[in-house]
């Protein structure tokens, strides 16, 4: 009978240090991560230390280059896999995902179901969480809530105190005036309707004013304001029924801890 020869398992990337530990609201108990080899894409020297896990099972350990920084957290049946980063202050948690090249920082809160995924960026007091999903280069920050089953992908920009929980409370346009960028609008907690395209940040009757004062009756201006009538007709049947909830579950609470 032939030999079959063993294959070697897996080197693993991290261990957890059993005597640097954290507490979560409900009371579980979160390991800090130290490097076992060095991860060069990084930076990371074996021996370096990183956030805290719950589990192994939070963060990849034998393929890609995820990891966990500093104070960050990331526990429950969350997972942090690919090439994904979260640091600062931020926390993943309950069946949340990071994945791909996505990064999570800051004091942002990525939990629920929600998913981020692809060169997306959650940073600043930024939440998304319920079934929402961050993917594309799309950016989500500030004070801005992702939930429901609200989809930012794109280049997408979503900050300030936008709160969307459905997919007709945001859009954007790709490849829009003479630079071909991005037109991206969603609606904000005080039930305004708020427009980002290039450097321009504003309400969407200031972004009309804007177009007019610097585009005219051109062909960009005459295309901007059918984007601009889009937007009105789509967001004017949004707030319809808009009305967010706010979250009343641990994590209001523990995010001004």
């Amino acid at each position: 009978m032939a030999h079959t020869p063993k294959t070697a398992a897996p080197t693993k990337r991290y261990e957890l240090v059993k005597d640097d530990t954290v507490k979560t609201w409900d009371g579980r108990t979160l390991f800090r991560i130290r490097a076992l080899v060095a991860i060069t894409a990084l930076g990371i020297a074996a021996g370096d230390t990183g956030g805290y896990v719950e589990k192994e099972e939070n963060l990849s350990q034998v393929s890609g280059n995820a990891w966990v920084y500093g104070n960050a957290r990331v526990y429950g049946n969350a997972w942090v896999d690919g090439d994904a980063r979260v640091y600062g202050d931020a926390w993943v948690d309950g069946n949340a995902q990071v994945s791909g090249n996505a990064w999570v920082y800051g004091n942002a809160r990525v939990y629920g179901n929600a998913r981020v995924d692809g060169d997306a960026r959650v940073y600043g007091d930024a939440r998304v969480y319920g079934d929402a999903w961050v993917d594309g280069n799309a950016w989500v920050y500030g004070n801005a809530w992702v939930d429901g089953n609200a989809w930012v992908d794109g280049d997408a920009r979503v900050y300030g105190d936008a709160w969307v929980y459905r997919c007709n409370h945001l859009g954007w346009f790709s490849c829009v005036g003479s630079e071909n960028g991005t037109l991206c609008w969603f609606l904000q907690k005080d039930r305004t309707v708020m427009v980002s395209r290039g450097c321009f940040s504003g309400s969407l009757e200031q972004f009309g004013a804007a177009v007019q004062d610097r585009h005219g009756d051109s062909p960009d201006g005459q295309q901007y304001r059918l984007l601009i009538q889009f937007i009105e007709l789509r967001s004017t049947e949004a707030l319809k029924d808009y009305a967010p909830v706010e979250d009343e579950s641990e994590h209001a609470a523990e995010k001004v801890a």
